[in-house]
């Protein structure tokens, strides 16, 4: 088994993504008012979400292998980065920067555990 799909780092990564998706939420909270604060609170973990099922690369051993529209690797790894630290920065913005931070280092630790997968992603 490649060290980048042990059974903790995957585990983190899952923690990760939710916490992103939270951390997105958050911020469409805190950074709006009224209606938007709903709205936005919703709608921006939603999206995220969308985008990080929709979009993937065609037989990636850490996912389901399945791609509902393909993309290639590089492209998939600036997603995943953008979405994991956008929650990580959407803590920060909502006034949980030591929480931001700690998502934030979880982050480059389970990508530092995951290398061969980033070789992976950016060969396809």
């Amino acid at each position: 088994m490649a060290v980048g799909n042990v059974w903790w780092n995957l585990t983190l990564r899952f923690l990760l993504e939710l916490a992103a998706l939270l951390g997105l939420g958050m911020a469409g909270w805190s950074l709006s008012a009224g209606m938007w604060r709903w709205i936005l609170a919703v709608a921006l973990p939603f999206v995220a979400a969308a985008l990080w099922g929709i979009f993937a690369v065609p037989n990636d051993p850490s996912r389901s292998g399945r791609a509902p529209v393909p993309v290639p690797g590089g492209l998939r790894l600036v997603l995943e980065l953008v979405i994991l630290f956008g929650g990580a920065a959407g803590f920060h913005l909502a006034g949980y920067t030591t929480a931001g931070i700690a998502v934030a280092m979880l982050i480059a630790v389970s990508y530092a555990f995951s290398l061969d997968r980033l070789g992976w992603l950016l060969r396809q």
